[in-house]
């Protein structure tokens, strides 16, 4: 069993048997290694057991840790590593060293081994223990994903065979009560009626007490020898260790014998504590894995019924987006599809052009805003050989590319004033001059437009044709923001992260319950696209099998406070009344009269937006 090993600036060193999943050390007494000395955090680093190697990690960000004299924040550790937390010195060995025990050996019904002597060791043991916990650790690599029964009925032939126990069980707590789910002899065979073969009190008072137990003798011990299940199997020999991980009790590992007394000796129970701390590991990853996989039919049978074709979408806005869709893609008139940046507005495209008539011809599309002005009407409309500088041969553009299917223009606010008049008239006659060519080209297609901007405040402006839009926006469709889609976001971020770490080969399998309370909250200013790529480099950078919260940037800080409810009206009134007032072009006694309030009202409310009145407003009554 490994040890670390302090050596304080006064007084001989110490050293602290490594015997959990996870050891704790800094300043405070209850960690495991409590040590003290400048420059020690009260919880500054930990040591975590994952079944192979001994991995030191940070728990305080402020604390400095060193490992033979290079900074690190997490290291494997190996024999003869030299630790430096702030300016104390540790020291690593894979070897035990006389320690004292850890308590759990100070409490065992028997305070000696066979050979009378507490730091006694049989290395041989413990190195053939070492070699049984790699072996199991190997095969639980590449079982890790299938059934977790026949993985633990291994396990527990080795720790029979390894601990010269009669038999062996585990068990796991359902509803707070110890049901075996596993239980072998030393036959390597599966015990009928297995509940029946083990102690009853002594798997509780582990479980009480969340502490290893080895009995040498039970039906001469004091503490269990009036027990009716001890008497009733003559048992001689027993251990039972707790089965923690992450301070939750998941059950408890029993070994028993009632042929040999005092058949266990405390490195045995070391070795067994350790095999728990795996099995328990295992067990929880186990239970994940299988909670996910329920989450996964769970989130496929609920994407069936909150599916469009490609879109994910329950709330009541997606819906009536969803029904409008469905009447308008079996026609061939113009759609305008708007909303904010990031909304999915190409998608609802595709989804029109895949339920038209014209789902067998082509899916052009084109970001009116990502060209530039000057070739822009060559990549609309096309152009002929020599029709400026670089044009060398001629070449159609995504109108002709679009013949006989769907155009799909994104962007369209952004397009030019002079390419606007041209787009008209192409939409108005279905056709088509190429650039430097007089002849005229048919097309066959259907105009889908899509933009973030509000069209009706841009043709107020001055940098929209009002007939285009009228020429767009035969029918529009609007597609709401994230924000306001309730859990659409939760359905949609598990449908990304299940779609994004199978094509990454990512070893993430899920969202911590935290990270999905933080992704409802989160107002997801860039909409689909930013959830989108906050998970996908989740997926690259994250180290664990849950994103949390901090994984896609949403610490505290990330997520809007939720105000009081009086202050909430009161944002809501003010938000409310200067749209109104605005919807009257500033007039304060016209909009008083719509709503029904004072005109002080609105002046109050104008005073708070530091008395400015909405452009080209006009002040009205006097108040």
């Amino acid at each position: 069993m490994p040890t670390i090993r302090w050596f304080p600036r006064q007084g001989p060193p110490r050293a602290f048997a490594v015997y959990k999943p996870v050891t704790t050390l800094g300043r405070a007494l209850g960690n495991d290694v409590a040590i003290d000395g400048p420059g020690v955090a009260d919880h500054h680093a930990q040591i975590a057991f994952d079944g192979r190697d001994f991995n030191l990690e940070e728990i305080d960000r402020q604390g400095e840790i060193l490992i033979n004299q290079k900074k690190k924040r997490r290291a494997r550790l190996v024999h003869g590593d030299r630790i430096t937390l702030g300016e104390v010195e540790l020291a690593f060995s894979s070897f035990a060293e006389s320690t004292g025990g850890p308590p759990s050996q100070r409490e065992h019904s028997s305070d000696t081994d066979r050979d009378g002597d507490p730091t006694h060791r049989d290395f041989g043991s413990e190195l053939a223990g070492v070699r049984k916990l790699h072996e199991f650790s190997e095969r639980l690599m590449v079982h890790a994903k299938g059934e977790i029964d026949p993985l633990l009925s291994t396990m527990l032939d080795g720790i029979v065979e390894l601990t010269g126990a009669d038999r062996g069980a585990l068990l796991l707590t359902e509803d707070g009560n110890p049901t075996v789910r596993v239980a072998r002899d030393m036959k390597k065979e599966n015990i009928a009626d297995a509940q029946g073969h083990i102690s009853d009190s002594i798997v509780r008072r582990v479980l009480e007490t969340r502490r290893p137990l080895i009995v040498s003798d039970a039906l001469a011990d004091t503490s269990f020898s009036k027990s009716e299940s001890i008497v009733a199997l003559n048992l001689s020999s027993v251990m039972c260790v707790p089965l923690l991980a992450q301070g939750e009790l998941l059950g408890a590992l029993y070994v028993g014998s009632n042929k040999v007394k005092g058949l266990f000796e405390k490195s045995a129970l070391d070795l067994l504590t350790i095999f728990a701390g795996q099995a328990s590991l295992i067990l929880q990853n186990a239970m994940l894995l299988n909670s996910l996989r329920a989450d996964k039919d769970k989130l496929v049978k609920e994407l069936h019924d909150k599916k469009f074709g490609d879109i994910i979408g329950a709330c009541a806005s997606m819906l009536e987006v969803f029904k409008k869709l469905q009447k308008v893609a079996t026609t061939d008139i113009s759609v305008l599809i708007t909303g904010e940046t990031g909304t999915g507005k190409e998608l609802i495209a595709k989804e029109l052009h895949r339920r038209s008539p014209r789902v067998n011809g082509p899916f052009v599309s084109i970001n009116c805003g990502a060209i530039p002005e000057n070739l822009i009407e060559a990549e609309l409309f096309g152009h002929v050989k020599g029709a400026f500088t670089g044009a060398i041969a001629s070449r159609p553009g995504k109108f002709q590319a679009a013949n006989g299917g769907t155009l799909f223009l994104d962007e369209i606010g952004e397009l030019p004033l002079n390419l606007q008049v041209k787009l008209v008239r192409a939409l108005q006659e279905r056709m088509v001059n190429r650039v430097g060519d007089a002849r005229p080209e048919k097309v066959d297609i259907r105009v889908i437009a899509a933009t973030n901007r509000v069209l009706e405040d841009e043709i107020k402006a001055g940098r929209f044709r009002e007939d285009l839009y009228y020429r767009l926006n035969v029918v529009n469709i609007f597609l709401p923001p994230l924000r306001e889609r309730g859990d659409d976001v939760l359905i949609i971020a598990k449908a990304l992260l299940s779609k994004y770490a199978d094509e990454m080969g990512s070893k993430v399998v899920g969202y911590a319950p935290a990270t999905l309370g933080a992704i409802r909250k989160y107002p997801w200013p860039g909409n689909i696209r930013q959830l989108e790529n906050r998970i996908k480099k989740a997926l690259v950078l994250c180290d664990k099998a849950l994103i949390q919260p901090e994984d896609l940037d949403l610490g505290p800080e990330a997520t809007s406070p939720i105000l009081p409810l009086e202050k909430a009206k009161e944002e809501f009134q003010r938000k409310y009344v200067l749209e109104a007032l605005e919807r009257n072009n500033g007039n304060r006694t016209q909009t008083a009269r719509d709503l029904g309030v004072d005109p002080r009202t609105i002046f109050r409310y104008l005073e708070a937006e530091r008395g400015a009145v909405p452009p080209g407003g006009t002040e009205g009554e006097p108040t």
